[in-house]
């Protein structure tokens, strides 16, 4: 099966040394954010998690500990984009994350790590010409560390709204536009664009269509095959392919505060949420509480034996 890290916050970045006691733990306890006296726990042996799937901003608090992980399979989406603080107020200097990247890339492998630049917004200072220009200087210092860039236009979820309410959707033309030049861009540097959860409209132009966080990209990093159950392939609102896994992070609790996050109320419950964070706790965030009722999920390897290992060579 596929653990994943960073559908609702930051682990790799905030959470590190939480991770990793979760890890030597072998178990991680996880609150369902809409009901949260119902919680779940998750074995992390290796017998039982294929793939850890990290999402993250800053991956260097993990890069200590990647020697303790090389029983498992790993996928890490690494997201950087040019915005400064206005956008994305604790994110560190791009430059020193970029570096990151590469070291990362080294550790994990070129199959299992991607470049997410997301998500793309449109304004006066982040014009169109912007986004193509420092797409480029980007997709040239990443090359040769990564194959893929996933790429996604900004939603505008109601957080998003509260939160940045000057931020706009971008156009269709707009996107057209930026999807065939950051095509054209990553072809160049040897990369594969991946629109995430933004239909087939880039399609035509070179872009794969399928999704970023697919059985296929998960069987490249594994150099092996999974059987999947059906149930747990993942639709969203019809556009996404997505294979997302089990989520262990908690909503409200990843420091960066960018603008555009789905993920955050607003940064006042943020800040108070990561006061509750106990490093040593089985869960991400606060403790046990009164009411608590504690599934054991099932787990089983999803790794087919039968197929060899060359067959992604």
């Amino acid at each position: 099966m596929i653990i994943q890290t960073g559908m609702r916050t930051d682990i790799p970045a905030f959470y590190s040394e939480w991770f990793m006691n979760r890890i030597k733990e072998g178990y991680v306890l996880v609150r369902n954010p809409y009901n949260p006296l119902q919680v779940t726990k998750y074995s992390l042996s290796p017998e039982v998690v294929d793939l850890l799937v990290f999402c993250t901003k800053n991956p260097a608090p993990m890069l200590k500990h990647m020697d303790k992980l090389q029983s498992y399979g790993q996928y890490w989406f690494v997201t950087i984009t040019p915005y400064g603080t206005e956008i994305e107020p604790n994110v560190p200097d791009k430059k020193t994350v970029m570096e990151d990247f590469k070291k990362l890339s080294n550790i994990v492998g070129i199959d299992s790590i991607g470049w997410r630049y997301d998500p793309i917004l449109i304004d006066q200072t982040h014009t169109v010409e912007w986004h193509i220009q420092e797409f480029e200087k980007m997709a040239a210092n990443l090359s040769g560390y990564t194959h893929t860039c996933v790429i996604s236009f900004i939603d505008i979820y109601q957080k998003v709204a509260r939160n940045f309410s000057e931020a706009k959707a971008v156009t269709i033309s707009d996107r057209i536009r930026i999807g065939k030049e950051f095509i054209r861009i990553a072809e160049k540097y040897n990369m594969v664009i991946r629109p995430c959860a933004e239909g087939n409209e880039l399609a035509a132009y070179g872009a794969d269509c399928s999704g970023c966080m697919t059985v296929d990209t998960y069987e490249k990093a594994l150099h092996t095959h999974l059987d999947v159950p059906k149930q747990k392939m993942n639709q969203r609102n019809g556009t996404c392919a997505c294979l997302l896994g089990v989520d262990i992070g908690a909503y409200d609790t990843c420091g960066h505060l960018c603008r555009y996050c789905y993920a955050n109320v607003n940064s006042a419950l943020v800040r108070e949420n990561m006061k509750r964070h106990d490093p040593k706790s089985p869960f991400l965030l606060g403790g046990s509480m009164p009411g608590d009722i504690i599934h054991e999920a099932k787990q089983i390897s999803w790794i087919d034996g039968q197929m060899t290992l060359d067959l992604f060579s």
